[in-house]
């Protein structure tokens, strides 16, 4: 058998190429890629933007606006007191190289030549009119003090240039667009302003250029001030740096909301309204709602195009880990304000819960609910006239006491009582024996709720059921129950000058009465609360006798279900407070009377929560 021979690593015909080529991309279709840059400006406000952008690039002090209809076509137009077109070898605007050298940027030369402040760099902003109107319009004034007009059309090749005539040749340029087109016919001057307040803040203050929008349809004129933040400005961050440049931060602290966020700015133009755009960006500090602010790397490369995001190079990566310790930073100081949002939440549901236990308790009676410095208005007992066979606690016999004279003392302004706004009957209801006597007293109040005690007369009268009132135009008064159970509705009219006021009470007269509670031996008043997080734990409080403190389990199931929104946890540790004090101030009760009085606590307090 005969073996053909072939030598090692020897390739055929086929797999070897028949020539090595290479070379330069080059456009195919010249102005299929005008078109495709022209288009690519997808947001008609930043298009705007550019304009404006190529105003203060001029070194513009006043531009204007104008937003107005023409012969039955609306325009956009831009005018500027500016540098105007550079102009070519003899004086004129070129308006020639703008129109020949796309992608080939006048300021892009300018830049190398060490020209600083300048934005645009692609040469294609003028282009971005194909989003905005039919036509451009760009005039320029020349060195021979006369006026030069360029047209061009949208999705037209051609350009032209005229001579304008015009008495007196204005310095700067004016730009016009129109008609606009159907889908932005809706720009309104205010929308304008609001953009550019925002999109070119820093360009705006760094240069203090003075934009005005004139809005001829609305008749309104807007003037564009930089956009403020709202928040503590956090001015003791440090700007990091680069080998780049250095990254300028401005930052305010506030509450969260989902508004909230911080611009990504190149050269004082925002590039990103929302930084949490950015995949890297994408996680607190960035998205948590606390922020707002600028943060302005110059040396960012963006989009060409749009204009709308960056090219995430190298650039990119030295601005992202630059940001690293300035994020932990951030996230601390968000901890830091968490925290003290929590505990001045805690304080104000703390004063709101004791407030509406002050309430409830002054309408409930006294003898029931004797808890120590808690009954009573403001803190204080009210006074009520000690009657045989009457039993009252410590604070109302001292309330009842002859008044001892004390040397009289000035009054703060704010301590004193306004005119008449509210009345209370104090108790509000309660529970009386046959034949036995209930005192009770007209709280008057003014909008502040300070108790006002000047010029008041009063007027009482039983309005349903029998019993007696020993006197009917005083504050405080006596009720007689008769020998049959009943309920007794009373009311009371209090007036100060034109002012009227009216309050209503409940007697329940009844012939069987709750034996008397043991005493708690502990009354120190209303105790203060705190958390606990026991998830897994079927407790949702428990009362701290030792410290006066009542603790709150947030690993509680309803708990977690009541923070929710913030009324209803509000309710739920009110509940929480009423659960706790009617078990340790009615001991040795039973089951079913511990719920009533629960119940009847919560009714009276929920009423005053706010």
């Amino acid at each position: 058998m005969s073996k053909t021979s072939r030598k090692p690593n020897s390739k055929s015909k086929q797999d070897t190429p028949d020539s090595a080529t290479s070379g330069k991309l080059r456009i195919g279709d010249h102005w299929n890629a005008i078109s495709i840059i022209a288009l690519s400006q997808s947001n008609p406000l930043k298009a705007v933007a550019e304009f404006v952008e190529n105003s203060i690039d001029a070194h513009a002090q006043h531009i204007t606006i104008i937003r107005g209809r023409e012969k039955g076509q609306s325009y956009l137009r831009i005018i500027d007191d500016g540098d105007g077109l550079p102009a070519d070898d003899r004086g004129i605007p070129d308006f020639k190289y703008v129109a020949t050298h796309i992608c080939d940027s006048i300021k892009r030369q300018m830049k190398s030549q060490g020209e600083k402040g300048l934005q645009g760099e692609f040469g294609i902003g003028l282009l971005s009119f194909w989003t905005v109107g039919e036509q451009l319009s760009l005039i320029s004034t020349g060195q021979d003090e006369k006026s030069y007009e360029m047209r061009m059309s949208k999705g037209d090749p051609n350009y032209t240039v005229t001579r304008r005539r015009r008495l007196i040749a204005e310095q700067g340029t004016q730009l016009t667009v129109s008609p606009l087109l159907p889908g932005i016919r809706h720009f309104t001057g205010e929308k304008l302003q609001w953009y550019l307040a925002s999109e070119l803040r820093d360009r705006i203050r760094n240069s203090g250029v003075e934009i005005r929008i004139l809005d001829r349809q609305a008749r309104a004129e807007y003037l564009v001030q930089p956009q403020a933040f709202s928040g503590r400005h956090l001015d003791k961050l440090k700007s990091p740096a680069t080998t780049l440049g250095d990254i300028y931060i401005e930052l305010y602290l506030n509450d969260p909301q989902p508004t909230h966020h911080v611009g990504l700015y190149r050269a004082g133009t925002r590039v990103l309204e929302n930084i949490a755009a950015l995949d890297e960006f994408q996680h607190p500090p960035w998205t948590s709602g606390f922020l707002q602010g600028v943060i302005d790397a110059p040396f960012l490369n963006v989009t060409p195009g749009t204009r709308l995001g960056v090219i995430q190079d190298d650039a990119f990566a030295i601005f992202r880990e630059a940001l690293t310790p300035l994020t932990a930073t951030l996230q601390e100081m968000i901890a830091e304000l968490e925290q003290a949002k929590e505990e001045e939440v805690n304080r104000d549901t703390l004063k709101s819960i004791q407030r509406a236990f002050r309430e409830a308790l002054l309408a409930l009676p006294e003898e029931e609910y004797d808890w120590f410095e808690v009954y009573g208005v403001n803190g204080r007992s009210p006074k009520r006239p000690g009657r045989p066979g009457t039993a009252l606690t410590a604070a109302a016999q001292d309330a009842a006491a002859p008044e001892v004279e004390e040397a009289p003392q000035q009054k703060a302004f704010f301590e004193h009582a306004g005119p008449l706004h509210s009345v209370r009957i104090t108790p509000t209801t309660s529970v009386v024996s046959v034949r036995q006597e209930r005192n009770l007293r007209a709280v008057a109040r003014d909008r502040g709720r300070r108790v006002v005690e000047d010029d008041l007369t009063f007027d009482w009268n039983i309005i349903s059921g029998g019993g007696t009132l020993d006197h009917y135009d005083r504050e405080c008064v006596t009720y007689t129950a008769t020998g049959d159970p009943e309920l007794v509705q009373l009311t009371v009219v209090v007036t100060q000058g034109e002012a009227e006021c009216t309050a209503e009470a409940v007697i329940t007269v009844t012939d069987s009465l709750l034996p008397d509670r043991p005493k708690a031996n502990d009354q120190r008043g209303l105790p203060d609360y705190t958390f606990e997080n026991a998830p897994g734990e079927l407790w949702r409080s428990r009362y701290d006798t030792e410290q006066n403190l009542i603790v709150i389990n947030t690993g509680h199931r309803d708990f977690v279900y009541a923070t929710r929104q913030k009324a209803l946890k509000l309710r739920y540790v009110c509940r929480l407070f009423s659960k706790e004090l009617v078990i340790h101030n009615f001991p040795g009760y039973s089951p079913e009377q511990l719920l009533e009085r629960m119940i009847e606590l919560s009714l009276y307090t929920e009423e005053n929560l706010r």
